[in-house]
């Protein structure tokens, strides 16, 4: 499953759509502005809220919470003995599941995985269009929405690290 993001207006309180790679509007991103931490809902086609991200107040390095329906379902940040600076760890919320998010996440050239298995790829290098962004879920059982609020969490925290 392939899904295009326009990157142009990427940022803290816009807006934007995620698209298919057919054109179809899957997934609105929306960007909370007037808030005290950065937030973002993920929500389909008819406005419900799928997914809610937001940072965490009160971490020593920045954090990025993903909660589905009020419950928590994932922590992102960046790893911290990493050799790589574009290296974040996902931990979900059951306790025993991290996910590896590596590349350059600037760029946006990076990928997900689970134990060394490929879930998706985040690449710009396939498309033609300025400023767009592409999300590849490699597995079919793989959650779309969770894997595409990593993208957009794991780019957040990059670009807030770049502008520190």
């Amino acid at each position: 499953m392939r899904f295009l993001v326009r990157d142009r207006i990427l940022g803290f309180g816009d807006d934007y759509w995620i698209e298919d790679d057919q054109g179809n509007k899957v997934f609105l991103v929306d960007g909370k502005a007037i808030r005290l931490r950065d937030t973002f809902e993920l929500k389909d086609t008819r406005g419900r809220v799928l997914i809610d991200i937001h940072q965490k107040m009160f971490a020593l390095r920045d954090t990025m919470v993903i909660e589905r329906d009020g419950e928590p379902l994932a922590t992102i940040r960046r790893k911290r003995l990493s050799l790589l600076r574009n290296h974040y760890r996902v931990s979900l919320a059951d306790g025993r599941t991290v996910l590896d998010v590596s590349g350059k996440i600037l760029d946006r050239e990076f990928a997900v995985e689970y134990d060394g298995e490929l879930l998706a790829v985040i690449s710009r290098r396939w498309l033609h269009v300025r400023e767009t962004y592409g999300v590849d879920v490699v597995r079919d059982d793989a959650d779309p929405a969770l894997l595409i609020a990593v993208a957009v969490c794991v780019i957040h925290l990059a670009e807030k690290e770049r502008e520190d």
